[in-house]
């Protein structure tokens, strides 16, 4: 969408693409819905998201921080205990995701269609070309 699109104001699309970067990365999704559940540490968190490094983990939890959907709270033990926590910000975006969710699920298939019929399309034009 351009900024000069009359429907949806320039702002509104900033915002938007703001949002999308942060919930359309690999892992953010997925740690906010296991956050959703209450307070995890950081190993509970990276045992239950599978393939992620710690370092993409230290990274994606310091964004949804920063962004205001996730909170870090240190605790003075030894060692030290670390917990994440959903804020009350991060908790509304539970909703979307899961509607967009039933959404993915329900439409998977029509998608997948979809795209072997374009696969099947482009590899016909491509060996039409190539003779």
């Amino acid at each position: 969408m351009s900024p000069s699109h009359k429907t949806v104001p320039h702002a509104s699309c900033i915002a938007i693409r703001e949002v999308l970067n942060r919930v359309g990365d690999k892992w953010s999704v997925l740690i906010v819905q296991l956050l959703a559940d209450g307070p995890k540490r950081f190993s509970e968190l990276r045992r239950a998201v599978e393939g992620i490094s710690q370092r993409m983990l230290t990274l994606t939890l310091k964004g949804l921080e920063r962004d205001g959907l996730v909170t870090r709270t240190v605790y003075p033990t030894l060692p030290l205990r670390v917990e994440y926590e959903l804020t009350s910000l991060g908790r509304t975006l539970r909703k979307p995701i899961q509607s967009l969710a039933k959404w993915a699920q329900q439409n998977r298939e029509r998608i997948q269609q979809s795209r072997n019929r374009y696969d099947a399309q482009s590899s016909a034009h491509k060996s039409q070309i190539l003779r």
